[in-house]
């Protein structure tokens, strides 16, 4: 075992960034010494005095400069990324960064570089490897259970679009929502993707269509080890969070259903009833946000790899870039156009 408490400086005080604080104050092994964001006023200040955070400053780089800040979490826009990874690199610290880590694939191969060179840990945040549901299913095929997996069907539908202000900085469907999906592929299928097809439309919100974007799309996906995928994501699914995923095998399938409120049902002459699923990212997710940063806590402390690591953000963003060829050409694209770096994978099961 290693040291007793990490300390830790997080940059960016929006709603992730002080989930993930609170996460963080309940872990015994964590200790958050600071929090950055450029508009800090007395709001923060407040909030960040009421859990007992000592500094609240707008200037990250002081935060990262603090010699008692061991690791930093990277909650800030996703265009800071990468300056704040390099910096965070280069002055020793440990990061964990929400995804994704841009949406420029080469800067992102700069940031993982930045990161190799230093020898520091770089966590990536990709939540849904967390989900228990998730880690059971991917638990069955690394076991063997369900014998070579065959198809890989993973359906992401969110209960109503983002504002218009967000759309037109996401990056797109694909680098912003499916990206997660993209990952989730790999990680259930244990195989890298060698090709992609995609089709998407503007079905909910003529908003999308002005930024370029689409709210519905299907992607398929083609493994290195013959496995065949499907992805479908929707904006706005009326009923709420719609999460589910499927591995089919040889030797059978691995499924995991949407989480519900309650298991209740209730059956009358007029049908079966039951409550819809979980409506919000935040409630859905909410044990993986607290899984991933503990497990990231647990990498420093014990020097080992961490769940999620820079290769998985290359892979993912070589992905999600060459589902929008795809869409925007019309045709299969194999992941070999879209350019990639040679990054050893440490990927271990959460």
């Amino acid at each position: 075992m290693g040291k007793d408490k990490v300390r830790i400086g997080i940059i960016g005080a929006g709603r992730i960034g002080k989930i993930h604080a609170d996460n963080l104050l309940r872990n015994p092994h964590a200790e958050i010494v600071g929090i950055s964001d450029l508009f800090a006023g007395p709001e923060l200040e407040e909030w960040a005095s009421s859990r007992g955070i000592p500094v609240v400053t707008t200037d990250s780089s002081q935060l990262i400069a603090m010699p008692n800040v061991d690791a930093v979490l990277i909650c800030s826009s996703t265009d800071t990324h990468v300056p704040l990874i390099e910096q965070a690199a280069q002055a020793g610290k440990h990061i964990f960064c929400e995804k994704p880590v841009s949406m420029d694939l080469h800067q992102t191969q700069a940031a993982v570089a930045a990161v190799q060179k230093a020898g520091v840990k770089l966590q990536i945040g990709f939540n849904r490897r967390f989900d228990h549901n998730f880690k059971r299913v991917r638990a069955y095929v690394q076991e063997g259970t369900i014998g070579d997996p065959h198809i890989i069907k993973i359906t992401s539908r969110d209960p109503s679009p983002p504002p218009a202000e967000y759309i037109r900085v996401s990056g797109g469907i694909f680098m912003d929502m499916m990206i997660h999906d993209f990952d989730m592929a790999r990680y259930l299928s244990g195989s890298e993707v060698e090709e992609v097809y995609a089709q998407g439309n503007v079905l909910i919100h003529p908003v999308f269509a002005e930024h370029g974007d689409v709210d519905t799309a299907i992607v398929t996906l083609s493994f290195e080890n013959g496995a065949i995928g499907v992805i479908d994501n929707s904006r706005q699914a009326v009923y709420g969070y719609d999460q589910r995923v499927e591995v089919f095998g040889s030797l059978g399938s691995a499924t995991a259903a949407n989480d519900h409120p309650n298991t209740a049902e209730i059956s009358t002459a007029n049908g079966l009833m039951r409550d819809k699923p979980l409506h919000f990212f935040l409630e859905r997710y909410n044990e993986a946000y607290v899984q991933e940063t503990a497990l990231f806590i647990d990498a420093i402390r014990n020097d080992t790899p961490v769940i999620v690591n820079g290769n998985d953000a290359v892979q993912a963003e070589r992905i999600a870039l060459a589902a929008r060829m795809s869409m925007e050409q019309g045709r299969p694209v194999k992941l070999r156009e879209v350019p990639g770096i040679s990054v050893e994978s440490q990927t271990v099961a959460p």
